[in-house]
């Protein structure tokens, strides 16, 4: 399995019971997040911090040595370094929820104006009337911080912050308070919880700026996508040269530090969420996630639950772990998760053999040639004494055989640009890096230390068969820049996690797809664009891959709808993006699948690609309450204070028949989970935000195994804000239970408008 640099990571989940930090008595503390019943606090303490400190010193815990945030808008609670013996007192506390162990997280990791259809003349009236109202819209960032002197946070031409805006600029090492602007509102750190799991350090052996300013370079791209403003002649070494622009260019940027080269706390993550609900934050973008957990011990989900009961749209990375099904994160019904697709550009590049076969690949190598002039020269493959020489691990290769030669490199085991830096190393002149059947058709373009092309692995395994013939294999790299109008595209990134949804599989995920493959966009200034410290190029701008690239493409989007629609909830946008998404590319085929040139399904791409234009104006959504989230939850049969943790809320009343497929959803997942029980029936309540007098006929593609029957089958909606239910029956056919999800379409279409939601069916009997 291939462990890619922490800048195109999504997340691994790692339960921290090992990471502690020695107290002045030389004992081992261990960090926990305690949950409190916020309805037991007492009227002296006047706001929660006061409260929580006076409680750990009611157990005889002292407050200063051990707590480390305290949690008041997201959620309610502290995180607090704790001895072994101070559990039984918090956990019998009658205060207290739940108490679970702190976890760290890593990061998952222009053109895409012009391909989501931004830049269309036709579309240029309706962002010019946005302008003005994106400014009073502020995305906040959770990641590894902002280089604030990249000019995709100019805003010399924006107004001041809106009134209600409350962040700060906080002053830090390299970071003065006058960092932030017109365009960068705010910027915070958080590391409390990662120096009490790190025995007080940050990034050992490195050079880290203990401040908001990014050392990575991902937190600037991911926030510079989102809301970048335009930047003329911008890209990455003369490859993708344009205008760089995120999705909002008139928005605000606030930016939470919550990142740092050993990870990403679920500490400091929730303390960046609650920070951010409080300044004001009207959409959220978090490239990173968790395992499979219950909502109740997800930080992410607690957090983001609170954000969205306060008016904030939060949007979530998938995850970088596909093709494989079910590895897909992020998945609370609150939360927008975000998969990845390819944009219609490609920076081709080729392998010559002397056979004459040219074969295709990637590249965003941009130094000189690997001889004077395009000449063959040796190819090696294994380049060492064992096979571990094959994936150009670190000591594997033997300079003697592969000097002055091109060595080619499976893909695998360890990051894509270092496989090309051992090569160098070693005195390698270039690199095939080729696909193995893990990675299969997928080509991200790097950019490599030395020439080096990637190549999908049936191109690998003609490049292999053919140094495995003996002789002396030879081979030429060429590369051709910039290529745009790629057809077909989007294609679903091979990487991008795949549902099913594991946590609850009767809510449908990934939620739709962006562009996630070969971005372009801001940049750290200290840092090269592979990431590795012998990298001493320096860019403005950098491209690179991930589900932490397709986020932030939401998260803008989403501030564009925030902003020409402020009165509408989280919900509505999310449902607007999704069934306004599209499943046809640019050849008019369905979605094809990057593993391996197969179509594509649902548990890839959920409702399908993004696309704002026809977002801005859905006609009808599927609207959620904070009480229909509630009912959601008791549908799970989490006991009460579980529901507490998240919602906050005390003194629940669970409704008797509710199912978690009975949310306001706008997809649907039916889960056959009895063989006695073969029919299933849904409902559904759509709010029409089109214009008064519409009339809405249904248009159902039944999954095969399925029957679909939807009434009614005409809704007509007289006012603007009317609100018309509808009830979904699915009968499993009798003469087959298929060992494979089935998938289909319900759609609701006027004159003007198509309201479409997918249908995923799968059978665990």
């Amino acid at each position: 399995m291939e462990l890619p640099l922490p800048l195109v990571l999504h997340v691994v989940l790692l339960l921290l019971a090992s990471h502690s930090l020695a107290n002045a008595d030389g004992v081992n503390t261990t960090t926990y997040i305690v949950f409190m019943d916020a309805g037991r606090m007492p009227a002296v303490h006047r706001t929660p911090a006061l409260w929580h400190a006076a409680h750990l010193q009611s157990l005889s815990i002292d407050p200063e040595s051990h707590l480390l945030y305290s949690y008041s808008a997201a959620a309610h609670g502290f995180a607090a370094a704790l001895l072994p013996d101070h559990l039984p007192l918090l956990r019998s506390s009658p205060e207290v929820l739940q108490v679970v162990p702190d976890a760290v997280f890593q990061l998952h990791t222009t053109r895409s104006p012009e391909f989501l259809g931004l830049l269309s003349p036709a579309y240029q009236p309706t962002i010019q009337n946005l302008e003005a109202a994106t400014h009073d819209v502020v995305i906040g960032v959770l990641d590894t911080g902002v280089w604030p002197e990249s000019p995709s946070f100019a805003g010399g031409d924006l107004p001041p912050p809106p009134a209600r805006w409350k962040g700060v600029c906080e002053a830090g090492v390299d970071f003065p308070p006058s960092s932030c602007g017109r365009k960068l509102v705010g910027a915070r750190s958080f590391s409390r919880g990662l120096r009490a799991a790190n025995g007080g350090a940050i990034g050992v052996g490195k050079r880290v700026f203990r401040s908001a300013r990014d050392r990575d370079g991902h937190g600037t791209h991911t926030a510079s996508t989102a809301a970048g403003a335009a930047v003329a002649n911008a890209s990455l070494l003369g490859y993708a040269t344009g205008t760089a622009r995120g999705m909002a260019p008139g928005a605000r940027v606030a930016v939470y530090k919550v990142c740092w080269p050993e990870g990403c706390l679920g500490s400091d993550i929730l303390a960046g969420i609650d920070a951010a609900v409080a300044d004001g934050v009207g959409v959220l973008s978090l490239s990173l996630g968790g395992g499979a957990a219950p909502y109740f011990r997800d930080t992410v989900a607690v957090g983001a639950f609170g954000a969205a009961a306060a008016g904030v749209f939060v949007s979530c990375s998938a995850g970088n772990s596909g093709p494989s099904g079910a590895t897909v994160s992020n998945t609370a019904p609150w939360v927008a998760t975000v998969g990845a697709g390819t944009l219609d550009r490609d920076f081709p590049a080729y392998v010559t053999l002397p056979t004459g076969a040219r074969l295709a690949g990637v590249s965003l190598y941009a130094g000189p040639s690997p001889s004077p002039r395009p000449a063959m020269l040796p190819l090696v493959y294994g380049g060492g004494r064992d096979n571990a020489s094959k994936l150009c691990l670190s000591g594997t290769l033997d300079p003697a055989t592969v000097r002055g030669r091109i060595v080619l490199c499976d893909r695998g085991v360890n990051a894509r640009v270092e496989k090309g830096a051992v090569v160098k190393a070693a005195g390698g002149a270039g690199m095939v890096l080729a696909n193995t059947a893990a990675s299969g058709e997928e080509l991200v373009a790097d950019s490599h230390l030395l020439p080096a092309v990637a190549v999908g692995r049936l191109v690998g395994d003609k490049i292999r068969a053919y140094a495995a013939r003996g002789g002396r294999p030879m081979a030429m790299l060429s590369f051709g820049g910039t290529v745009l109008g790629v057809r077909p595209s989007p294609v679903v990134a091979a990487f991008s996690s795949r549902g099913p949804n594991t946590v609850v599989p009767e809510v449908l995920k990934p939620d739709m797809i962006g562009p996630g493959v070969n971005i372009l966009a801001g940049w750290s200034g200290v840092a090269g664009p592979t990431g590795l410290a012998k990298d001493g190029r320096r860019t403005h701008f950098n491209i690179i891959s991930g589900t932490s690239m397709s986020c932030p493409h939401i998260s803008g989007v989403a501030a564009l709808l925030k902003a020409a629609h402020p009165d509408w909830s989280p919900a509505a946008i999310k449902s607007a993006l999704m069934t306004t998404a599209y499943t046809v590319d640019n050849t008019n085929s369905s979605l094809r699948d990057a593993a391996d040139g197969s179509l594509a399904n649902l548990f890839a791409y959920g409702a399908g690609h993004v696309n704002p234009q026809k977002a801005l104006l859905p006609g009808l959504v599927y609207d959620i309450s904070t009480n229909d989230y509630v009912a959601f939850l008791c549908s799970l049969d989490y006991n009460p204070a579980h529901i507490q943790v998240i919602t906050k809320m005390s003194n629940i009343t669970c409704p008797k028949k509710f199912r978690p497929g009975d949310l306001n959803y706008p997809s649907f997942s039916v889960v056959f989970k009895q063989k006695s029980k073969r029919v299933m029936r849904f409902r559904r309540e759509l709010t029409n935000v089109g214009p008064a007098m519409s009339v809405y006929n249904v248009k159902v593609s039944s999954p095969e195994s399925v029957r679909v029957t939807v009434t009614p089958a005409k809704l007509v909606f007289k006012k603007v804000g009317q609100k018309q239910r509808y009830y979904v029956t699915f009968a499993s056919k009798a003469d087959r239970s298929p060992a494979k999800p089935d998938f289909g379409w319900i759609s609701w279409m006027s004159n003007e408008h198509v309201i479409r939601s997918p249908v995923g069916v799968t059978w665990n009997m």
